[in-house]
């Protein structure tokens, strides 16, 4: 079985399930792979603040007391859909927190399976990311992909400035206000990515998973964009069961 942690956010959780089975090589019901989402956001504190030093609790010990939770359930892979959450204080955690309770599931990074999904379709690109503030000053992509050779463009001060309140500003921000997304959220990214174009950029990386409701093109400016959740979402099939992978069309 897959298990999927979700409630980070909540929204997240679904798309990743409802991408396993469109990713899903199935003729009827039956063919399709058993996956079981946990989604408590009630139990997990809010990452990006544990990062930002505003939240003393790291989401990873919760993280992975859900991971056990999905273990004795019957999964054998694990996929978490947050890009934040993989930030090494975190992730970190949640694997010092199964070993020490014996878990022998496999819990997949989701930042390394995108950076190993560029170096295979899009090798030699200079990639830049839409991320939070908590993700950014971590260096989470910036560091996974340069550690594999990916030429990174980062965003400046102001830029990022921007990316950020369009996920999290309270009054037009996606994780407040969607879905529906609202127009001022959408156009911010929207230039975001065209203005990181302007710096070099050649593929982008939707590096917030609620990013992928406002962004519904496969492309733009001429830009690849790239959603870690879909990219994740393969990886779990491939490593439950690869003759149930559709051939790629991200």
């Amino acid at each position: 079985m897959i298990g999927i942690i979700g409630g980070l956010g909540p929204l997240a959780g679904i798309d990743i399930v409802r991408k396993i089975i469109e990713e899903t090589n199935a003729q009827n019901d039956q063919g399709h792979l058993p996956v079981l989402l946990s989604s408590q956001p009630n139990k997990i504190p809010n990452r990006v603040d544990y990062l930002l030093g505003l939240e003393p609790r790291n989401p990873g010990i919760d993280i992975a007391n859900i991971a056990i939770e999905l273990e004795k359930a019957g999964a054998t892979v694990i996929g978490m859909p947050s890009n934040t959450a993989h930030t090494g204080p975190i992730f970190d955690t949640v694997k010092a927190e199964l070993t020490r309770q014996g878990s022998q599931v496999r819990f997949l990074n989701m930042i390394d399976e995108v950076a190993d999904y560029i170096n295979e379709v899009y090798p030699g690109k200079a990639v830049s990311v839409l991320v939070t503030n908590g993700t950014k000053n971590n260096g989470l992509y910036k560091n996974s992909l340069e550690a594999k050779g990916i030429p990174f463009i980062d965003s400046h001060e102001s830029l990022q400035e921007k990316i950020h309140e369009a996920i999290y500003d309270k009054t037009y921000g996606l994780k407040h206000v969607s879905p529906p997304v609202t127009n001022r959220a959408h156009d911010a990214l929207v230039a975001a990515i065209q203005e990181l174009k302007g710096h070099g950029a050649e593929l982008i990386i939707m590096g917030c998973t609620d990013i992928p409701m406002a962004l519904r093109e496969k492309s733009y400016y001429g830009l690849p964009v790239l959603d870690p959740n879909r990219i994740l979402a393969r990886a779990l099939i491939r490593t439950q069961d690869a003759t149930k992978l559709k051939d790629d069309v991200l």
